[in-house]
């Protein structure tokens, strides 16, 4: 049981991050792995976090989908989670997939205004109204995670519903994710560490962290400051150009990925490059035939992206999204194209990579589970 605790944990690793262009929502972690009534086990367990991210993905429609997590600095010691438990929060926080304050507030509201992200969250935050008008403008942008029958479902407090709702980054968010920051704080998992500009690593073995991937920084009387360490960053000049690209497969989006201007992207059936997108795991028998290794290469240059096929059988451009095979754009091998604002490649039938605000996601599908290696026993110990 053990063994299959640590995979299903290594599953849900795979699915917190303080990346902003890739999570989905933001939510405080001690809140949700406290809530007993989501399975009625023991009184602080981590896999209710992954029962939180089976309903979110089911909710969206969509698999893979990442969360923004901030918890308490106390959690990293609390006693009731397992050593293990422990072991991987605190790998969490080390490795910057989490935000770990000493004393969190209203972090979450804040990410989630910089962000747009919907917050999920039994807390009704009333005395913050005034600070966030949205709360109560925007239903569904605040859900509830309750026990349903088939694991936690969400109610918004305003409005009703239960799809968590997303709102738009905020003006002062857009300006915030424009630069890069550096934290004074030696290996800061968040941003780096030292001042100034230049190559974005501690060179004293601390953090590595690319700036396209930073999380926005906390503003205390307008000051960028870093959430953890409370100190003043440094601006350490733009932040590189991204573009946030989807895969689809039958219909659902199967993972999201960020694309920026430091390193093309390789997509294919496996590909042998480092941060290549792999898709094998979703294609049926006669797809993984066709789906050269790696079978087309994403570039962003000057704000636009450039797809070159780089397969043995070829490709194609479908403008506009359309599904109209007369409006099928061939691309042939090492081939290139400007990919469309609303264009999206298709490698195979039903296999389409585009951007991910304008590739729309549903199908017949359950979007895989994190919790696919969990125990049935270990979801329903005994209180004590």
């Amino acid at each position: 049981m053990r063994f299959e605790i640590s995979k299903v944990l290594d599953a849900i690793e795979g699915r917190v991050c303080t990346d902003p262009s890739l999570a989905r929502a933001v939510l405080d972690l001690a809140e949700i792995i406290r809530y007993q009534d989501i399975d009625g086990g023991r009184p602080a367990s981590l896999l209710r976090l992954g029962m939180v991210i089976d309903a979110l993905s089911r909710e969206l429609e969509e698999d893979s989908v990442q969360v923004y997590a901030v918890v308490h600095r106390a959690l990293l010691s609390d006693a009731d989670l397992t050593s293990n438990e422990r072991m991987v929060v605190r790998r969490w926080a080390d490795d910057g997939l989490v935000e770990v304050l000493d004393n969190p507030g209203d972090r979450m509201l804040e990410v989630a205004d910089l962000l747009g992200l919907p917050v999920l969250s039994r807390v009704r935050f009333d005395g913050l109204r005034g600070r966030f008008p949205w709360l109560v403008e925007q239903p569904g942008r605040v859900v509830a995670p309750v026990p349903g029958a088939g694991g936690p479902v969400f109610i918004a407090h305003v409005g009703g519903g239960h799809a968590p709702v997303a709102g738009k980054r905020s003006p002062t968010g857009a300006k915030l994710l424009a630069r890069q920051w550096r934290c004074p704080e030696s290996g800061c998992a968040l941003f780096g560490s030292g001042g100034g500009g230049g190559a974005f690593a501690d060179l004293a073995g601390g953090a590595d962290r690319s700036p396209a991937g930073q999380p926005p920084p906390s503003l205390r009387n307008g000051v960028p400051t870093c959430p953890r360490h409370g100190v003043r960053l440094n601006d350490g000049g733009p932040r590189p150009r991204t573009e946030v690209l989807a895969v689809r497969v039958g219909g659902l989006v199967r993972r999201r990925f960020v694309l920026s201007e430091e390193q093309p992207i390789v997509a294919g059936r496996a590909p042998e490059q480092d941060g290549g997108i792999m898709l094998g795991q979703w294609l049926n028998d006669e797809a993984r035939r066709w789906i050269s290794r790696g079978h087309v290469r994403f570039e962003l240059r000057v704000g636009e992206v450039i797809v070159t096929d780089v397969s043995t059988n070829g490709s194609g451009i479908r403008p506009a999204g359309s599904m109209n095979e007369a409006d099928r754009i061939p691309l042939a091998p090492q081939q290139s194209r400007v990919l469309g604002e609303n264009d999206m490649i298709e490698l195979y039938p039903g296999v389409q990579i585009g951007r991910a605000e304008e590739l729309p996601t549903g199908a017949p599908f359950t979007p895989t589970s994190v919790m696919a290696e969990a125990p049935t026993m270990a979801m329903r110990l005994p209180r004590p």
